[in-house]
């Protein structure tokens, strides 16, 4: 099945908005999945989940997804038999149809109809409320279990109901029940329903008080009854059509032997695979034949309630081989895919949907390896923290990555993937895109992120080279030997961290050098450089200490993580040779490298410094703590004395504004207002911004660092070190660069330069050096590399400081200001993310434009222009209460964005791109201008294609946005809101791995 999908281009007038904005793609796994289903003709999967979302899963890069227009669980997914058609079973009792309909070459999934079950006239609901539904062979008919005790037929597509056909309460009992069991006990609701494999027109009816029925479809009476005594979870009809197999509550399962004489006389011989201790119920079971050996025999539960009642598993058995898989999340359902072009031969895979990841094992390899996913992995199998995403990978790197991660996935199977319907028609990635994920246990794993796909390329764990208190040499993979139940951990889900000081905060990669710095949350920074080798080495820190002895000040947090002293073995890949360690031992906040000078530079609550890791020297410490502000000291244990001193300060703001209200005369509010009136003429309207006092909390939190060559006190070009901190402060320092030959022995200094502070005190989100041409600087190596051109030196230079409250742009090197663009004074919003993207021309391969792509915490998506600073185009982008999807947003150098949904283990990307035209000659413009091409939206469950191009007449700039249509719970260690602007921003953040709310 092609995924593709197209329509004709759609025009929009040009005084509309300049260019839509759409997600192009989700990745990772379906946020709380409850349904699972699979075709075996088509190869398929579909996973309901319970937000109404249906998302069906072939071949890699071969996803449809569709949405039900009710807000409702997801409980049933079946695939009509060799159809292109499958129906949902909703919470709400409506079932819904769903088809995978060609269009010009391409494949869509669409909702087709819908149907709700009605009983007679003032029947209770129960009559038609569903249970159990059974797709029958045929592919014309679904057999309807509810939990009246009833049967309903009903004939598909066409959802009309076969009343002559249905199978009432009445009618199994006056037939065929026993008047002794009637006494006993009711039959209670239709619990399973299952079709005999050789007798098309027999199924098996299963009551939830353990009474089974044989039922002929055609002759329409019942062929046998079973009259079990334990409560009914699960039935299975057995290959050769002669035994049925059911699961009950007490963790037990019958054999039951079909025709022949009436099992009214057979006696009920049940099994409990783990003890006559009170054990949990088997809520499924499956056994299939093999063409040379014992049958497979797998169940889900069973486990014995005292001791293991809490655990997730499936026993699998064959012959003298039992294991039971222990999964980390609750089991959803499960089913078996089998060999052969009829997919009527041996096991091959076992595939489990559990609650937070998609888990396939080899049932016929040695062992039964779990086979690698290559979509649907957990993103947020220990929680994501950071991320960081780097594009246009050369090639050797690539490739030195890829090798390094198969390395390490020797203990999956070599079996490829076994679902494999569809074809992909879409084109290879342009380029090779990385993306790298920081998580709680101290780990960064690298994924693909080129194409729909986010597959695991490599994971590189920090912990290895701190004394912790897990234990290297633990496998939890393995049992001891004559443990009982055989249990053996699978699926790669583990939410749990040993020492959360492991968490990785910060991610900094350069890709030409093969360099990577990585920062924790007790202060740690490693360096780390790519060794296709293993080695053994020793990592020594280097202990910073950003008080610079200031007195009066005491740690009230976490203590610094316990380096290894002996040597570390570390596999070929990422492997460290220099540590920084920060004292005090805060969360690092900013994180910047400059491979090309050998330096990286990092900052914290309570200052930044500048490492030379060629030498392993520290070049310079600069403490930013304000001596009022204890609450930097306290740590993320003391979190909730912050608090409370938070919103005492929140109040104290509240009422010394009121009084300063009161103070003014009326005759001076009546001029401020004319003044105002006559500027209205001028310019939008502005609030006013009340400046943030100098005593807030967590003024001197560093939360950017930037490296650039540019003019400081002369006209000559230097190496400089700028940050920026969370009280609107603007340190620059100028870096002595000793040369080439000697920069291996002489040391490198750094002198203050230059020092801004906003006049509001608005946080410093971002800082970009504009060359002469007013393009930002390219990245270290980049113009060695022939990847950029090299930066205009010989006019002069313009700072742009980018707080949460303006865009300001300064010139150098004597630092006046040029130019801003106001934020908050206009819509109240403020600036949250903020990266710089390249809008290449459409016409000219070389030609383009750059701009800065701002995410404000409304959830609102902002283009800005370089060097005007001009505001291009606004769009809604996150919901605005949904702070830690604003707070972990992305943007890549071209255009597009990445954030996690707060509530979901789903990475959202995003597009924005621009093309810029050259300037004709003579220049002409044309208002009415409007240019089209193709891109991707989704409406309801209907899936359409549409994007649009505007060109603006002002700058020529064209820009485009298209959404790709595909198919991290994350939680995010890292609050990017205002710690001090509790007022204007109310929201509920994490901060420093502890999960404390911020008001």
């Amino acid at each position: 099945l092609p995924l593709s999908l197209s329509s004709p281009h759609v025009s929009i007038p040009f005084h509309m908005s300049l260019s839509p904005f759409f997600h192009t793609v989700e990745h990772g796994f379906p946020h709380q999945p409850s349904a699972l289903g699979y075709s075996p003709s088509l190869q398929l999967l579909a996973i309901g989940t319970r937000s109404g979302a249906i998302k069906l899963y072939g071949a890699p890069g071969v996803e449809f997804m569709g949405l039900h227009d009710e807000n409702a669980v997801v409980t049933r997914v079946h695939f009509l038999p060799f159809q292109l058609e499958l129906v949902t079973l909703l919470d709400d009792n409506s079932l819904h149809m769903w088809t995978l309909r060609a269009h010009k070459g391409v494949s869509e999934l669409l909702e087709i109809g819908r149907f709700t079950l009605t009983g007679p006239p003032g029947a209770p609901p129960s009559v038609t409320r569903v249970t159990s539904v059974l797709a029958h062979s045929s592919g014309e008919l679904l057999l309807l279990g509810t939990e009246g005790g009833h049967v309903f037929v009903v004939e598909v597509p066409g959802f009309r109901e076969l009343e002559e056909r249905n199978i009432s309460l009445d009618q199994v009992g006056a037939l065929c029940v026993p008047e002794d069991y009637i006494g006993r006990r009711n039959l209670e609701h239709v619990e399973t329903l299952q079709e005999n494999p050789v007798d098309p027109n027999q199924v098996v009816i299963g009551y939830g008080r353990g009474l089974m029925v044989v039922w002929d479809l055609e002759k329409h009476q019942a062929v046998q009854h079973i009259p079990a005594t334990q409560q009914l979870e699960s039935t299975w009809w057995t290959e050769d059509g002669g035994h049925i197999l059911s699961s009950h509550s007490d963790g037990s399962y019958c054999r039951w032997t079909v025709g022949g004489q009436s099992s009214k006389d057979e006696e009920e011989k049940s099994d409990i695979p783990y003890g006559h201790f009170p054990c949990k119920a088997i809520s499924k079971i499956v056994q299939l034949p093999t063409e040379e050996g014992p049958p497979f025999l797998l169940f889900s539960g069973g486990m014995p309630r005292a001791s293991y009642g809490d655990r997730h598993c499936i026993s699998v058995i064959h012959g003298k081989t039992h294991v039971a898989l222990d999964f980390t999340s609750r089991i959803i359902d499960y089913f078996v895919i089998r060999d052969g072009p009829l997919h009527t031969g041996d096991p091959g895979a076992l595939v489990v949907l559990v609650e937070e990841e998609l888990v396939v094992i080899d049932l016929q390899t040695e062992g039964w390896p779990v086979i690698q996913t290559p979509y649907l992995v957990p993103l947020h199998s220990s929680a994501i923290t950071c991320s960081h995403h780097v594009s246009a990978i050369p090639l050797k790197l690539w490739e030195r990555l890829l090798a390094a991660g198969q390395l390490q996935i020797t203990h999956y199977s070599p079996k490829p993937w076994p679902i494999t319907g569809g074809q992909n028609l879409g084109q290879d990635p342009p380029q090779r895109d990385l993306l790298l994920t920081g998580h709680e246990d101290g780990t960064v794993r690298f994924w693909d992120a080129s194409g729909v796909c986010l597959y695991p390329m490599y994971k590189l764990s920090t912990a290895g080279v701190f004394h912790t208190d897990a234990d290297p040499n633990d496998n939890m993979n393995q049992c001891s030997e004559g443990e009982w139940p055989p249990f053996r951990k699978v699926g790669c889900f583990d939410p749990y961290s040993d020492d959360p000081r492991l968490g990785v905060q910060k991610i900094h990669l350069c890709k030409y050098s093969g360099y990577l710095t990585v920062a924790g949350t007790a202060g740690q920074i490693l360096v780390l450089e790519l060794n296709d080798e293993a080695a053994e080495q020793t990592v020594e820190a280097k202990i910073v200490d950003l008080l610079q002895g200031q007195e009066g000040f005491r740690w009230k947090g976490h203590t610094r993580l316990d380096v290894r002293e002996e040597p570390v073995l570390f596999p070929p890949g990422f492997q460290p040779f220099a540590l920084v360690q920060c004292q005090p031992p805060a969360v690092v906040t900013a994180l910047t490298l400059h491979s090309e000078w050998k330096m990286v530079a990092f900052g914290t609550s309570h200052g930044f410094g500048l490492y030379d890791y060629q030498q392993k020297n520290s070049v310079l410490v600069k403490c930013t703590l304000n001596p009022s502000d204890q609450l930097a000291m306290e740590g993320p244990l003391s979190r909730v004395k912050s608090i409370k001193k938070s919103l005492r300060q929140s109040f104290r703001r509240i009422r010394r504004s009121r009084v300063s209200l009161r103070k003014h005369h009326l005759q001076e509010a009546n001029a401020r207002l004319e003044a105002e009136l006559a500027e209205m003429e001028l310019a939008p309207v502005q609030r006013k911004i009340e400046a943030r006092s100098s005593e807030d909390s967590f003024t001197g939190l560093v939360r950017t660092l930037y490296f650039a060559d540019t003019f400081l006190s002369d006209s000559e070009s230097r190496a400089s070190l700028w940050a920026g901190t969370n009280g609107g402060s603007v340190f620059a320092y100028m870096i002595r660069m000793p040369s080439v030959e000697h920069r291996a022995d002489e040391p490198i200094t750094a002198h203050p330069a230059k020092e801004i502070q906003l006049m509001h005190r608005a946080p410093v989100v971002a800082i970009v050096v504009l060359d002469g041409h007013g393009s930002p600087l390219p990245e270290p190596l980049e113009v060695a590399h022939d990847l950029a051109r090299s930066p205009d030196m010989q006019a002069s230079h313009q700072l742009l400081v980018v707080s949460e409250e303006q865009f300001k742009i300064f010139t150098l090197p004597k630092v006046s200001a040029k130019m801003k663009l106001k934020l908050t004074a206009l819509d109240g919003s403020r600036v949250r993310r903020v990266g710089v993207a390249w809008f290449g021309s459409s016409r000219t391969a070389d030609a383009g434009e750059s701009g800065l792509v701002v995410l404000t915490n409304q959830g609102d998506l902002n283009v800005v222009s370089l060097p005007s600073v001009k505001m291009q185009v606004q769009h809604p982008c996150i919901r605005r209460e949904d702070v830690s999807g604003i707070a972990s947003c992305v943007f890549t150098k071209h255009g597009q964005g990445e954030t996690q949904d707060a509530h979901t283990p789903i990475l959202y990307c995003c597009r924005v791109e621009g093309h810029v035209h050259p300037k004709p000659q003579p220049p002409h413009h044309n208002h009415n201008r409007v240019h089209s091409v193709e891109g991707w939206s989704v409406r309801g469950s209907h899936v359409s294609h549409v994007c649009e191009h505007f060109l603006l007449p002002a700058d020529e700039t064209l820009f485009h946005s298209g959404h790709f249509l595909s198919a991290s719970h994350t939680s995010s260690n890292e609050c990017d809101v205002g710690f001090s602007d509790c007022l204007s921003t109310p929201c509920t953040c994490y901060y420093e791995s502890q999960r404390v709310p911020f008001v």
